[in-house]
């Protein structure tokens, strides 16, 4: 793209009251942005409204700028950086199926992603990992592991880049996959010469040398909140199924869920204690239809029938001959406090009514327990119990 095209592109997006609906209809129409911009009033005015039209003949005050930054930003590092339009050959083809495919994809990370096809390619092999900002241990432990299987199972992992369980899965993601495989897909919310959480500065840098950051928004754009759940269709629609590990009723991760099934996509789910609330979510979409899965092979099984031996076999196991994708593998049921506690969160009171230990001992053994990992400690003076790879 040169910069002439590009100016073109970033026109039509800064455009005020023109959307990305309008934008379609315009492109559709006169083809090619600079097409829009060369037509009258008078042809403009079959597609838009008056105003629109008006804003369509005038060039954004903030072009310049953003055009300078975004053409530095390409020049910087091409085999890197990427804008794709909508006219693009490697533009996603599952993104322009949706009903809202954005009008511009600004993308960054590893440069075999951009040969042969680009992110076109690697479609068929997404999947999508979400959840809560706020998991519990066990749920951050869940998105992990199953998230490392997936990708050492040959699946790229989709997610937000946001705290908690996104975070989570594309840290599995980049454990798991191999060497020359596209790691993970981390769709954010900001301009990409921006990193938001804060805390995932490092991990933006990881997932840029070994898998792709996307976003919609021109660089620059800061983290306004009504720019994530606009992020989420594009979650669902690289991905070929969406899995939720811990949701709320109210949270975001239920948007994607729902989008993924809107496009006929599949939607898998985590159990989780009926007593914790971001287990609601994923119980809520499992009585709606959304498979329960207790592992990652539930996962593959699906999503990749066809080599799903070879690729269950690759992802079970961990090199030393333990198993990496349960929900729930074998835990020394030994302990009596380990066994009173069973995996639902309990309190100090309650285990002691369970296991007749005076305070001491007990506040001692869960002391010891937390140490190993096999109890975390949770808010409200809960503890839960951990399922262990």
């Amino acid at each position: 793209m040169d910069r002439e095209e590009l100016a073109a592109w970033l026109r039509l997006q800064l455009t005020p009251g023109v959307g990305d609906s309008t934008a379609r209809r315009l492109l559709a129409a006169f083809g090619l942005p600079h097409n829009v911009f060369a037509a009258s009033s008078l042809a403009l005015a079959h597609i838009a409204t008056a105003a629109q039209c008006a804003a369509l003949q005038r060039e954004p005050a903030d072009l310049p700028a953003l055009l300078e930054t975004t053409w530095q930003w390409l020049q910087a590092n091409d085999d890197q950086h990427r804008v794709l339009t909508l006219g693009d050959p490697t533009y996603p083809q599952s993104l322009l199926n949706m009903e809202d495919p954005p009008l511009l994809l600004y993308g960054m990370g590893t440069a075999a992603a951009w040969h042969e096809g680009g992110l076109s390619t690697c479609m068929p092999r997404c999947v999508a990992v979400v959840g809560s900002r706020n998991p519990t241990p066990q749920g951050a432990a869940n998105a992990r592991q199953f998230s490392e299987a997936l990708a050492r199972g040959g699946l790229t992992v989709v997610s937000g880049l946001a705290l908690g369980v996104d975070g989570a899965a594309h840290e599995g993601a980049l454990a798991g996959a191999m060497d020359g495989q596209l790691a993970t897909i981390a769709v954010v919310g900001t301009g990409l010469d921006r990193v938001y959480p804060k805390q995932h500065l490092d991990l933006a840098h990881r997932i840029a040398q070994r898998g792709i950051l996307l976003s919609e928004y021109p660089l620059g754009t800061p983290p306004l909140s009504s720019n994530f759940p606009k992020r989420n269709r594009i979650i669902a629609g690289l991905s070929r199924g969406t899995l939720v590990v811990e949701a709320a009723l109210k949270s975001g991760s239920l948007i994607t869920a729902r989008l993924a099934s809107e496009q006929g996509k599949d939607v898998f789910a985590i159990p989780g204690s009926i007593h914790t609330a971001q287990s609601r979510g994923c119980h809520a979409l499992i009585k709606q239809g959304a498979k329960l899965v207790e592992s990652a092979q539930d996962v593959l099984e699906e999503l990749l029938p066809d080599n799903f031996p070879s690729a269950t076999g690759a992802a079970m196991g961990t090199g030393d001959g333990r198993s990496s994708d349960g929900l729930f593998d074998a835990v020394d049921s030994d302990d009596p406090v380990l066994d009173a506690l069973g995996f639902d969160p309990a309190g100090l009171d309650a285990l002691q009514a369970r296991t007749g230990m005076s305070t001491a001992d007990l506040q001692a053994r869960l002391m010891e327990l937390e140490i190993h990992g096999q109890v975390a400690r949770l808010p409200g003076g809960l503890f839960q119990r951990m399922g262990r790879a």
